[in-house]
């Protein structure tokens, strides 16, 4: 088989590189080593940036998400008893984000993708990229029992953290930074109406906490809670009186309870890998980087990836500038390293760390404070919330 641009994993970021090419005439193939059903069952976040709709819209993927995504032009932060609004929208110049969640925007683009009849090959496995430094690289995979070899133009892995892509680069060619945090999110799902129109994020002594939803009549709240603790140790009940301690008072006497339908826990971690790119391999998204949720960052910078690959390889196929593929990777770390920082700050202000005292709690509130009595802080949190510009490819 041959096609220009093989795209390894058919999670959001895969499918939308390949819709945005198959719109543009580029030929790709999506090789994915689970199941449609498996892929869907993820949950993931649900905030969108304004870029990252925009190129939903760019797609043709958008009509769902603008029928029943929720715009929100702000937020809350709550420390210390009481709550501050902020006006992305009134800070931004008119810039909001969407909450809609990550399952939707896959299922929206593999309905896309059936419908375009672009190939993509579920369940395959033994998938090996090969001859990266080549002119004609390949990808070889195992697909109903049958061995298959794909070459191309371009590799695109989007094949997240535990993917091959990154794996397939010679150790010694890349440079990998982290930091692991010493706790996680302990999540539920359920259909109870929100607690509030908008996000609320809370500081609180005990622990962060955040209220976010997935429609008017399903939540997603979050608590923080220590890295080794299990699931099964917080019944419903106790996950509910733990989130009401951490509101301010006014919030939690309107919370609604009810059973879950999904509960877990999500570490934290920070991880970038540099370069993005070896020979004509591309890392995208999580291959390639990991953000803590706090700053609703993980899926947006997957979108801004996809961006600056679909922006370089249309001037690679339409105006011959194979230079620019060089770039790619200087290009989205810019914008990453960015946005981990945005992301490492929501983490250090909101969250009780292991080696938190009294002067530290003292420093969070009054940073928090800082930002939130000044309108220059204020448009701090709100370009960063909303999402920095993407560079433009010329």
């Amino acid at each position: 088989m041959k096609t220009q641009v093989a795209i390894i994993g058919a999670g959001p970021s895969g499918l939308l590189l390949g819709q945005l090419l198959h719109n543009a005439g580029i030929a790709n193939v999506i090789i994915e080593r689970q199941s449609p059903d498996y892929v869907l069952g993820r949950i993931r976040a649900g905030v969108l940036e304004q870029g990252m709709v925009d190129l939903l819209r760019e797609a043709g993927v958008a009509e769902r998400m603008d029928r029943e995504g929720l715009v929100h032009d702000g937020f809350e932060l709550a420390f210390n008893g009481r709550c501050e609004h902020i006006d992305l929208k009134g800070l931004t110049g008119g810039k909001s984000v969407m909450v809609y969640g990550q399952t939707e925007v896959t299922r929206d683009l593999m309905d896309a993708r059936q419908a375009c009849g672009a190939p993509t090959f579920y369940e395959a496995s033994d998938v090996q990229p090969h001859d990266l430094q080549g002119e004609r690289p390949s990808v070889t995979f195992v697909h109903q029992g049958q061995t298959l070899r794909l070459e191309c133009d371009y590799i695109a892995g989007c094949d997240g953290f535990h993917g091959v892509s990154r794996q397939s680069i010679p150790a010694d060619q890349l440079r990998e930074f982290e930091r692991v945090y010493p706790f996680g999110w302990l999540g539920i799902l359920a259909d109870t109406p929100p607690v509030n129109d908008e996000l609320i994020y809370a500081n609180h002594e005990r622990g962060f906490a955040l209220c976010s939803m997935r429609s008017p009549t399903r939540t997603r709240y979050y608590v923080q809670v220590a890295a080794d603790e299990r699931v099964e140790d917080w019944s419903d009940e106790r996950f509910w009186d733990e989130l009401k301690s951490r509101l301010p008072a006014h919030i939690a006497e309107r919370l609604v309870t009810g059973p879950s339908i999904e509960k877990s826990i999500a570490p934290l971690r920070s991880f970038v890998v540099e370069p993005m790119q070896y020979g004509r391999l591309f890392l995208v998204g999580d291959a390639a980087h990991i953000v803590p949720p706090t700053g609703a960052k993980g899926l947006n910078l997957a979108a801004s990836d996809v961006n600056t690959l679909f922006r370089i390889l249309l001037k690679v196929y339409r105006e011959g500038r194979i230079e620019l593929t060089e770039r790619y990777s200087a290009i989205c770390l810019r914008r990453i390293w960015k946005a981990e920082r945005f992301s490492w700050w929501m983490t250090s202000m909101l969250h009780r760390f292991p080696d938190t005292d009294d002067f530290s709690r003292r420093m969070q509130e009054t940073e928090l404070d800082y930002f939130v009595s000044s309108e220059a802080g204020r448009k701090t949190i709100a370009e960063n919330y909303v999402g920095l510009p993407y560079e433009t490819i010329e």
